[in-house]
C-alpha cells in the first residue's frame, strides 16, 4: 500500500525477482493509497494537530486501502491463510536474514509505506501488525525499504532461485560471511586464482573454503562469531 505503486512496480518487475513474479512463484500487487481519498483531489495528507512540520498521511485512505486488500487477499487465497501487516519505519526493529526466513514462511503480506512526515497513528494502531526497519537512517518514503524487504523474502522461496545452496551456504546466511570466488581469467592483474580451486579435490576447496569464510568473519564481521 503506497502513494507510488509506479516505483514499487518498476523495481520489484526486474531482474530475478520480475522473472519469479512472471512464473508465477510470487506475486506481487502495489495499491495505491490515493485511489481511496474520496475528495475532490485525492487529498491523502493534512496538517498534524498540536502542530509541527510537514504533513501527516491520514488515516481514512490507508484504512479503505487496507480494507479493499484484506478483501481482495481473502477472495484469492481463502480464509486461512498465514498473514501479516507490515509498516516499513524506521522506529521498527531492524530488518535481519532471520526476519526475512520467518516472513517467508507467511502466504501473504501487506506491507505499509509511508510518506511525508509519517502516519496517523491511529491507523498503525489498528491494522499494523510489525514495524520493520531496514536500518538506523531515515529516507523519503518506505517504498525503498518495502522493496528490499520482498526481495529478501521473495528470494527465499520455492521457485525463485535456482537452488537453496544459491542461499544457505552465502553471507549472513549461514552464520559467517562467504569465502572469496573467481572465475575467469585466471590471471587478473597479476593476481592468480587460488591453486586449490583448480585442483579437482573437492574435499580441499570444502576445507579452504570453510577457512577462508571464517578468516573473512573475523576481519569484517567479528560481531558474528559471537
Amino acid at each position: 500500500m503506497t502513494l507510488f505503486p509506479e516505483l514499487v512496480s518498476s523495481v520489484l518487475g526486474e531482474s530475478i525477482i520480475g522473472r519469479a513474479q512472471k512464473a508465477g512463484y510470487v506475486s506481487v500487487h502495489a495499491h495505491n493509497i490515493r485511489d481511496f481519498a474520496n475528495n475532490k483531489h485525492n487529498k491523502v495528507d493534512d496538517t498534524p494537530y498540536g502542530g509541527g512540520f510537514g504533513m501527516l498521511m491520514m488515516a481514512p485512505p490507508i484504512y479503505d486501502c487496507y480494507e479493499f486488500v484484506k478483501n481482495q487477499v481473502k477472495a484469492e487465497m481463502g480464509e486461512n491463510i498465514k498473514s501479516k501487516v507490515i509498516y516499513m519505519s524506521p522506529q521498527g526493529k531492524v530488518l535481519t536474514q532471520k526476519k526475512a526466513q520467518e516472513l517467508a514462511e507467511y502466504d501473504n503480506l501487506i506491507i505499509l509505506c509511508g510518506h511525508y512526515e509519517g502516519i496517523d497513528s491511529r491507523v498503525l494502531e489498528e491494522i499494523v501488525d510489525e514495524e520493520i526497519s531496514i536500518g538506523d537512517y531515515v529516507l523519503t518514503g518506505g517504498e525503498l525499504p518495502a522493496c528490499v524487504l520482498v526481495d529478501s523474502i521473495s528470494r527465499l522461496r520455492e521457485g525463485v532461485l535456482a537452488d537453496k545452496k544459491c542461499y544457505e551456504d552465502e553471507s549472513i546466511s549461514s552464520g559467517l560471511l562467504e569465502y572469496p570466488q573467481y572465475t575467469r581469467p585466471y590471471e587478473f592483474h597479476g593476481k592468480k586464482v587460488p591453486d586449490v580451486l583448480i585442483s579437482g579435490n573437492h574435499a580441499e576447496i570444502d576445507k579452504w573454503r570453510a577457512a577462508k569464510s571464517l578468516e573473512i568473519t573475523k576481519q569484517k564481521r567479528p560481531d558474528l562469531l559471537d
